[in-house]
């Protein structure tokens, strides 16, 4: 139920972004980048492996929104992504602290 409390804590604050995060796809897709490197330089375990999985695949579901995109909910679909992705290595970074 973790991820589930991840994703809803997430998504509420992409719904409280403006219109102007719809055009910045690049710079939030960017941000969750660098948080999963962060979060796989610090050693995954067991309980964080799972947690890196479901930020990637967010992550490659945002860049592929972000590419496709046609409309401005296309775009806030990419960035919704990459925030879920940021949100899912956030977790997996906080779980491998000692």
């Amino acid at each position: 139920m973790r991820i589930r409390g991840v994703v809803l804590a997430v998504a509420a604050v992409a719904a409280t972004t403006g219109v102007a995060s719809a055009f910045n796809c690049p710079v939030v897709i960017k941000q969750a980048e660098d948080m999963i490197r962060k979060a796989e330089a610090a050693k995954p375990t067991a309980d964080t492996r799972g947690l890196l999985d479901e930020a990637k695949k967010s992550l490659a579901e945002a860049r592929a929104h972000h590419e496709g995109a046609k409309t401005k909910k296309d775009h806030g679909d990419a960035v919704r992504k990459a925030k879920v992705a940021a949100a899912y290595a956030e977790e997996a970074l906080t779980l491998s602290a000692p």
